[in-house]
């Protein structure tokens, strides 16, 4: 069977672009994970909608993902196809309003890095996109989680996103069609898969772009342990609290389990000092959920997905 589907997919794709049994550490921010069955990096959005096309017929499992942060997977790896969208479908491109008002569209290719989203609409002046830029995810996983940053999220700036449902008909979805809130969107439920996604931004200086951008890099190095493998923020934000501030106050900065630790930096990050297996972070992750229930009554919920088999 292996045989034959990887033989499927190297005639969907071309062999350049199907790997076999690829570690998952090697393409995931925590560096931690087992191995995929098969990696595939479709390079147009014809390969990949045959692609899913296939697995979908097949009832072959499959995993999307971008530039591997906010996820975890588990030792055991990933039976099945995981589908990266990476820099090979991460084009960006502009057009201009029709309406007259100022500004422009930024369209981008699920792959493209939010870094290069910015980088982008920072050389054409402008603005609306600085809070995104040091989020280190793709845009695919941005929509798809509604990322967000200081005070700003992904749905604030979203125009339109182009998804791949389920069924192989490709979807132009509005913010409220993808029912936006606080990390999530309605194609956690309904299976999208997210193609593009187009950005209405309005004009500005470029130096006080560039300046918005440095200013906010900065504070991430200050405050985040970004020489550290992680996956961002480890817990989303309970309401009426801050994640960071109650693992902190239950005392638990610098908690470790084999190579993972809470960060003495920033408690809301559990990184990966070296040498953490993926056993490692999720045993964490719960020993710091049974902690802080026990002392707060405040359930934490994990913002990293996590996904994959024991081993």
């Amino acid at each position: 069977m292996s045989k034959d589907l990887r033989g499927t997919l190297i005639g969907l794709l071309g062999a350049e672009n199907v790997k076999e049994h690829v570690s998952m550490s090697s393409v995931t921010t925590f560096r931690a994970g087992g191995p995929a069955d098969f990696l595939c990096t479709p390079v147009s959005e014809e390969q990949i909608r045959a692609l899913a096309a296939f697995l979908q017929e097949a009832h072959i499992p499959y995993l999307v993902i971008g530039n591997g942060s906010n996820l975890l997977v588990r030792d055991g790896g990933i039976r099945g196809v995981v589908l990266q969208l990476g820099s090979r479908f991460s084009a960006v491109t502009a057009q201009e309003p029709e309406d007259g008002r100022d500004g422009a569209f930024l369209t981008a290719q699920a792959g493209a890095k939010l870094s290069a989203v910015g980088h982008e609409a920072q050389m054409r002046a402008l603005s609306g996109f600085e809070f995104a830029c040091g989020i280190p995810g793709s845009v695919g996983g941005a929509v798809r989680m509604n990322a967000g940053a200081y005070g700003a999220e992904i749905k604030d700036i979203l125009c339109c996103a182009r998804v791949l449902m389920p069924d192989g008909q490709v979807k132009t979805c509005s913010p409220q069609d993808l029912q936006l809130s606080y990390r999530h969107s309605a194609l956690d439920e309904n299976g999208g898969m997210v193609l593009s996604a187009t950005f209405r931004l309005r004009c500005g200086d470029p130096e006080q772009i560039r300046a918005r951008m440095a200013e906010l890099a900065e504070k991430r190095r200050s405050r985040q342990p970004l020489e550290f493998p992680s996956a961002g923020s480890t817990f989303k934000r309970p309401k009426g609290y801050f994640a960071g501030k109650l693992i902190m106050d239950a005392g638990l900065k610098g908690l470790s389990v084999g190579g993972a630790q809470v960060s003495e930096k920033h408690a809301g990050f559990v990184i990966n000092r070296g040498g953490a297996t993926a056993a490692d972070i999720e045993a964490l992750i719960g020993e710091v959920q049974n902690r802080v229930f026990a002392l707060t009554g405040v359930k934490l919920e994990p913002e990293v997905k996590i996904v994959g088999e024991r081993e």
